[in-house]
Formats: structure tokens, C-alpha cells, sequence
């Protein structure tokens, strides 16, 4: 090979020289931005750079992960998503988003937008199986978001509804489950700029969409688990779709679960006729509360009369209970109603009556039937952790099914949550909320080095959730 000139080596070695000095320089500013320093902290300086490559603050997603696995949850969701790409040109697996998604929403990134830091995360990169690679960026998540057809809207529900019966039904000896509990409750989902089927609502008195969240309980255990969530636009009524989602769901759970029996509880915005005779017509339990008119007051006056005596007498809120047998213009029959006679006072403010009243086939008695109904608000609690801890409203696409798909994004990441919680049973985690949950047990620090033989996850010896965490992974399939 030809030796090249001693002038052009020494053209090339300066190059290189200079390339390298340009490099260092840009990786000194680079490395100068994401510092910041503290003059009066401790006796020295203090010194925080943000430069530590192989870090996440987001430990706690291989926990989730192990949780996943178990439940299978992710993987058979991915299964029912079309993907209509080149397999030659694609990048990132539907699976991998979905779980880019998932992940992220369980620990506390809700937005898309998140995807440009969590992409680098080397944790979220473990638990999407992409060690060392970029996960996949805001507006590729966006158009797999925007992808989503009503047919796989369809599939995903009846797959998610599936999923977790099966799960549930794992746990526990299906004989023995003798009461099962379905709460429905529309919310309000407020809305801020031009999606579709948006429409002001009269009673919230706001532009919204009104979704659908529907739980099922076993017997008395305090979790409600998460089985159906269906957004409806914002004009729909407070029953519509109940039905249909009834459908999907009483054959799974009595296919899942032969001996129990299935009781419905609903709102007042499910009172009506529809709704009772498909309730009844297939042999299911209720108790719906029933708006307040002149001939159900006029049922619970007698016992408004004696509730204010007492009321009077002690000067406190005073109750009673009783039925009667109430027939409204459109039922095709008479129905049993339990009322609940109440009289309200709170310092400083007059004494209110508070009649209230609950349509119902179950035949115990009148203040045992409102006490369990009243439990429903145990459901709403569920729909609040949905909210405000994982942004189920964060319904911000223009495209309905693109929202309705983030529903299902985030009801996926919230079953994850509640098996955590479930995992962490015997605890001072099993009763946490999902924040909770999130700041205890998926906020942690994490260096992480791989060789040829494994990939080592180091975490803080000073952990202070080290044995909860710990237990929780071991019962999750991981080996102590």
C-alpha cells in the first residue's frame, strides 16, 4: 500500500486533534447545564450533576414488569392491536409502546409528551426489553395512539374484561366465592378544546365526556377491581351503555365463578325501566337508588315525623328505616323500596331533611339493604385514584377513539397498580392509594451495570421500603 505524504498525515492528525477538542468542549457545556451547585449546604460546596448515564429514578417499573408478567396483561392486550405497518420498516413492536405507555402512566408520566425523557430511562428500557436501545419517541406514541380502530377498541375491552376475571379467578377457589358485587358510575371528564362528541353538560355544568367506570367486589373484601371502562360522549345519559357493558360481563363472571351470586348496585341514573327488567330478566340482585317525587316523600313521611322528634330531642342527625311497595307510569310491575328516613344538622345551620331511597330485589332488611348499598362509595374512591393519580381524564386527542384508547391505557396501568397493591398485602402498603404506592415502591434509584453474565439493578442500601419491595418481588416470581 502506498505510504501517504508526511504533509497530509500531519493535516489529518490536526484534524483529529481538533474534532477531539471540539467534542470535549461540547461535552464540558453540556455537562456544565445540567449542574448546579450549593455554596451553603455543608461545610464544602456542594456539587449536583445530572450526568450519571446508567441511573433511573424509576426503579420500581421492574416491579411492575414481574407484575406483568404474572398477570400477562400487556402481552395479551398487544395481541388484539392491529398493526397495519411494514414489518420490515418498524422500529418499535406494538407490544413495546404499549408498554412504554403502560409503564409510564403507572409512574406518574400520563402525557405522550414524557416519552422524550423516558426514552433514555435505562430502567423503562429494561422493563420494555430494549436494554441500551431508544424507546420509542412523543409522535411515534402518538400516531400508535391515533391508530387505534373501533374495531380494537372493541377487542381490547372484551380482552381486558377477559383478562383480569381470569386473573382474579387464579387467586382464589371459584366455589367460594359466593357474592360478587358490580358498581357502575359514569364521572365527568372536562374537556378544553376541539375533540369529538364533546358537548356541555347541563348538570356539570361544563363541556365534558362523560365516561363509564365498572368494578366488580368479592363478597367483603375492600378492593374494587377494574373490569370496564368505556368513554361516552358528553351528552349521553347517565344509564346509557349499562346495559351492553352488563352484557359483556355477567356470562364471564358466572362462566368464572359458578357459584356466586351477582349483585348489581347502581346510581339514580340507572332507575330505569330497561335496566330493571334486564336485571331481572337475568336473574341478578340490585339495589339502584331512586330520585325523590311526591308519592315516594309522601311513603317516608311517616317516618320523617318521628325522625324529627328525635332529631329535636338530641339535637343531632337522626335516622330511620323502612319500605314500601312503589309502582312509577312506566313500570310494567310493582317494586320494593327501601327508604331511608334522615334528618341533617350541622353546627350553625338548620336542621335538613334528607329522605332517601333505594329500589331493590334483595330480601334483607330495610337499614342492612341502604348500609350495603351505601359501600358504592368505596367504588367512587376508585374512580377518584383513576383521576388523580393516573390522569384517566387526560382525554386530550381530537380523535374519540384515540381518547377512548388512552381509557384503556390507563385503565391497563391501573390494574397493574391494584395487583401491586395486592402483592403488598400484610403490609403498610396494602392499603396505600396509588400515589402512595407510586412514591413508596416505583420511585427508586437505580444504577444500572450489565457484564457478560447479567445485568446488575443497584439500589440504595438506605431504602427505606427495602423489605416491603423486596416481599412484593418475591411473591411477584422473582428468587431471594
Amino acid at each position: 500500500m502506498k505510504k501517504r505524504p508526511l504533509a497530509h498525515r500531519l493535516l489529518d492528525s490536526r484534524y483529529d486533534i481538533y474534532m477531539k477538542s471540539q467534542s470535549e468542549t461540547i461535552l464540558m457545556v453540556a455537562k456544565n447545564k445540567q449542574r448546579v451547585l450549593f455554596e451553603n449546604l455543608a461545610e464544602k460546596p456542594v456539587v449536583v450533576e445530572f450526568t450519571a448515564p446508567d441511573q433511573s429514578s424509576d426503579g420500581g417499573v421492574l416491579l411492575l414488569k414481574s407484575i406483568d408478567e404474572k398477570m400477562g396483561l400487556t402481552e395479551k392486550m398487544a395481541g388484539f392491536i392491529h398493526d397495519p405497518r411494514q414489518p420490515g420498516k418498524v422500529d418499535h413492536a406494538v407490544l413495546e409502546m404499549l408498554r412504554e405507555r403502560v409503564y409510564g402512566i403507572a409512574c406518574g408520566y400520563p402525557d405522550c409528551n414524557d416519552a422524550s425523557g423516558l426514552a433514555r430511562d435505562p430502567a423503562m428500557q429494561l422493563a420494555c426489553e430494549r436494554r441500551g436501545e431508544l424507546l420509542a419517541s412523543q409522535p411515534t406514541l402518538s400516531r400508535f395512539e391515533n391508530r387505534a380502530s373501533r374495531t380494537d377498541l372493541l377487542r381490547l375491552a372484551y380482552a381486558f374484561t377477559k383478562t383480569v376475571i381470569e386473573y382474579e379467578r387464579k387467586k382464589r377457589k371459584p366455589k367460594k366465592v359466593r357474592r360478587i358485587t358490580i358498581d357502575m358510575d359514569p364521572t365527568e371528564d372536562r374537556t378544553y378544546g376541539d375533540q369529538q362528541l364533546t358537548f356541555f353538560n347541563a348538570h356539570y355544568d361544563n363541556w365534558c365526556y362523560l365516561p363509564m367506570v365498572t368494578t366488580i367486589q368479592f363478597g367483603k373484601e375492600k378492593e374494587h377491581h377494574l373490569v370496564a371502562p368505556v368513554l361516552r360522549p358528553g351528552n349521553a345519559g347517565a344509564g346509557v351503555g349499562a346495559i351492553s357493558i352488563l352484557k359483556r360481563l355477567v356470562p364471564r363472571l358466572r362462566t368464572a365463578f359458578p357459584k356466586a351470586k351477582i349483585y348489581a348496585r347502581l346510581d339514580g341514573g340507572f332507575a330505569s325501566p330497561a335496566v330493571f327488567e334486564w336485571l331481572e330478566s337475568n336473574d341478578l340482585k340490585y339495589a339502584v337508588n331512586m330520585g325523590k317525587n311526591s308519592v315516594l316523600k309522601g311513603f317516608a313521611e311517616p317516618l320523617m315525623e318521628d325522625v324529627r322528634a328525635l332529631s329535636r330531642e338530641s339535637g343531632c342527625t337522626e335516622k330511620a328505616y323502612g319500605e314500601a311497595v312503589y309502582k312509577a307510569g312506566k313500570w310494567k310491575k310493582s317494586r320494593r323500596v327501601v327508604i331511608k328516613a334522615e334528618v341533617t344538622v350541622l353546627r350553625g345551620r338548620t336542621p335538613r331533611d334528607n329522605p332517601r331511597f333505594v329500589v331493590t330485589n334483595i330480601k334483607w332488611k330495610p337499614k342492612t339493604l341502604y348500609r350495603y348499598y351505601g359501600l358504592r362509595g368505596d367504588a367512587e374512591n376508585r374512580i377518584r385514584e383513576l383521576k388523580e393519580c393516573l390522569r384517566f381524564d387526560l382525554t386530550s386527542c381530537t380523535s374519540f377513539l384515540a381518547n377512548q384508547f388512552r381509557n384503556i391505557l390507563t385503565a391497563i396501568a391501573y390494574s397493574l397498580m391494584q395487583q401491586l397493591r395486592y402483592e403488598a398485602r400484610g403490609t403498610e402498603c396494602e392499603r396505600s392509594q396509588v400515589w402512595t404506592l407510586r412514591e413508596r415502591l416505583l420511585k427508586v434509584a437505580l444504577t444500572i451495570t450489565e457484564s457478560v453474565r447479567r445485568i446488575l439493578a443497584e439500589a440504595p442500601l438506605s431504602y427505606v421500603w427495602l423489605r416491603t419491595w423486596r416481599l412484593i418481588a418475591l411473591r411477584a416470581g422473582a428468587f431471594g
